[in-house]
């Protein structure tokens, strides 16, 4: 019988994370269970740990990104056999299961939010994807968001253009190699030191976020193409200069973006993504089920950013999500298990 423990949070804005004793989880249809041998630090698991915004029951445990190996399946899954190597989406933060959190030994995944892992790809190297890889889709891909193409592996092509603001961090990596595998040439925003980066994951052209004439800049680059929108993968700051080049473009006037409480001017939409809501729509499947395993298999999908290794096992955690708060610039952190 296997043995599960947890880095458990037991109680709003605890510090340390205690590494105890946790249940071991029965998979349920459509589910399977994994044993964890890497997870990655996203910037919500410091904030929710340090200001307790989301509603929560205590104690619990944290964590979206897990690579590992599955122990068992649940009934009538076919997908996925014990032994498989895997990547997946743990999505506690929306179900409030305990099994659905990363931090753990074990963890329930969704099947429809999980990928075949090829043996070309490392477990640390695969838990980067997880939760910016849904948050890219949610925002290019739902229905009530751009909308676009779903990606294929072989890629197919489009005449559209696509702007992804932040092209080096964690979603706005997966967000430009979302939107080339759709079929969109990529219009992306970086800083200098990280241009030949995303240029390396498929953008077109990239531009300096920090020039006073990126506006310009992208505006001119793009005449002549039609936008198919924008995605605004850093926020606050740069949803207004994101939105300017939408408006002064010719095509789409929707934003997607990652935080919340923008004013739109008049004519333009903009929307907050939250990064799990895929699991309950087709985009799940798309990405997760048809369209990530093929890419990985065939290495035109590059789990990034490169994974900054912060330690091996749970009581590494607090450690992670720290090195994470202080900012790694094309990197994520993780910790293997």
């Amino acid at each position: 019988m296997a043995i599960n423990s947890a880095a458990w949070l037991t109680e709003a804005k605890a510090r340390p994370f205690q590494v105890k004793e946790a249940p071991i989880y029965t998979p349920e249809a459509g589910e399977i269970l994994v044993k964890n041998h890497a997870v990655a630090i996203n910037p919500v698991d410091g904030s929710l740990q340090a200001k307790a915004w989301w509603p929560m029951n205590y104690p619990t445990i944290l964590g979206q990104d897990v690579a590992g190996e599955v122990v068992a399946v649940g009934p009538n899954v076919t997908r996925f056999k014990i032994g498989d190597r895997v990547v997946g989406h743990a999505v506690g933060i929306a179900t409030k299961r305990l099994q659905d959190n990363a931090f753990q030994s074990h963890t329930i995944l969704q099947i429809n939010m999980a990928s075949e892992l090829p043996a070309s790809v490392s477990y640390e190297n695969a838990a980067v994807l997880p939760l910016a890889l849904s948050t890219a889709a949610c925002g290019l891909f739902q229905d009530d968001f751009l909308k676009l193409q779903l990606p294929t592996e072989p890629r197919r092509s489009t005449s559209q253009a696509l702007l992804i603001w932040g092209g080096a961090g964690s979603v706005g990596s997966n967000a430009i190699q979302l939107g080339v595998a759709a079929g969109y040439e990529v219009f992306t925003t970086a800083s200098p030191k990280n241009f030949e980066y995303v240029k390396k994951l498929g953008a077109s052209q990239v531009f300096d976020y920090s020039s006073i004439t990126v506006v310009e800049d992208l505006t001119k680059a793009l005449q002549g193409k039609v936008l198919a929108g924008a995605m605004d993968t850093i926020g606050f700051a740069a949803t207004p200069p994101t939105v300017d080049v939408v408006i002064k473009s010719e095509g789409s006037k929707l934003v997607s973006t990652v935080k919340g409480g923008f004013q739109a001017p008049e004519g333009v939409t903009v929307k907050s993504v939250f990064g799990t809501s895929l699991k309950d729509n087709h985009v799940g499947k798309a990405v997760w089920e048809n369209f990530l395993p093929r890419a990985l298999e065939a290495g035109t999908y590059i789990p990034a950013p490169s994974p900054l290794l912060a330690g091996k096992g749970l009581d590494k955690v607090q450690d992670a999500i720290d090195l994470q708060a202080k900012g790694a610039s094309a990197k994520k952190v993780v910790v293997t298990l």
